[in-house]
């Protein structure tokens, strides 16, 4: 998977360009065009060799009101390549918030004149740490929509230890999260046996997959971490063990960054890159 989190100082020549601007306005909304060429390059890229693209919200919203239309826009490129969407927004929130971001990023607002659509993500990362209610406005947005959701199970930084990992009470807390993850998803009928509600499970931790499959029999894992992070492809054989879309794979700098190692062109790294993280993954299978 092609995981987008664009950087408005390092993105390709190709799609910076060059100018000035005399307003903040014209300033975003130049740099938010620039983000957008730049991930277009990297879908018709790296596209080929993924199944999914993964957009970093963050990296988007900062940019404000243009960087949220670059998005959309992405978004769009990626479905025209045959691409899945998954929106790396991380929401979490009392129900009733909860709500308004299932309806923002995976159906759509009623309102005086009409519905008004939302991002439409084929999935959606979300934060389980105020429990199942605020986590149940999600579920049923994602049923409704046919979409997925991936939920912050046992993430890929260093930190993560300092609360995912102790004893809640005699578990790590991200066992007692699995069981939440699998809970939730225990309704769903599929003929691949797999469940709507998947699980962040970073790439970093490989020793903690066999734990975590075991707990979450039917869920997809989605893997950060593989690459900069340090994370490698040929140690995440447990994730796919139910099945061979069980497990899916995100590298972010490892791709779009790839060039800077290998050099040449942009594209031609990021394809390359693509192409070998495709080819460990499948061996896995």
């Amino acid at each position: 998977m092609l995981g987008l989190d664009p950087d408005p100082a390092a993105l390709w020549f190709e799609a910076a360009g060059s100018g000035s601007s005399a307003s903040a306005r014209e300033v975003a909304q130049l740099t938010a065009d620039a983000v957008e060429r730049h991930c277009r390059l990297a879908i018709e890229a790296a596209g080929p060799f993924c199944v999914a693209v993964k957009l970093q919200f963050a990296c988007f919203e900062r940019l404000g009101g243009p960087g949220i239309d670059a998005a959309y826009a992405v978004a769009d490129a990626a479905r025209e390549a045959g691409l899945l969407v998954i929106a790396d927004a991380k929401r979490g929130d009392v129900p009733v918030s909860a709500k308004a971001y299932a309806q923002a990023f995976l159906g759509s607002t009623p309102g005086p004149f009409g519905d008004v659509p939302g991002f439409g993500a084929d999935a959606l990362t979300v934060n389980p740490l105020l429990g199942r209610d605020a986590l149940e406005p999600f579920t049923a947005a994602a049923a409704a929509a046919g979409a997925g959701l991936f939920v912050l199970v046992r993430t890929s930084n260093p930190g993560a230890a300092d609360l995912q990992d102790l004893p809640a009470p005699d578990r790590p807390l991200h066992e007692r999260i699995a069981e939440l993850v699998a809970s939730l998803g225990a309704g769903d009928d599929s003929a691949c046996g797999l469940s709507m509600v998947g699980a962040v499970t970073g790439a970093t931790r490989p020793e903690m997959l066999d734990r975590l499959r075991e707990l979450m029999p039917r869920a997809v894992f989605l893997l950060p971490g593989v690459g900069a992070q340090g994370g490698r492809v040929e140690e995440l054989a447990a994730a796919f063990r139910p099945h061979p879309a069980a497990g899916l794979v995100t590298a972010s700098r490892s791709i779009v960054s790839a060039y800077k190692e290998r050099g040449g062109d942009p594209a031609r790294a990021a394809a390359e890159a693509a192409e070998e993280l495709r080819a460990a993954a499948w061996s896995l299978v």
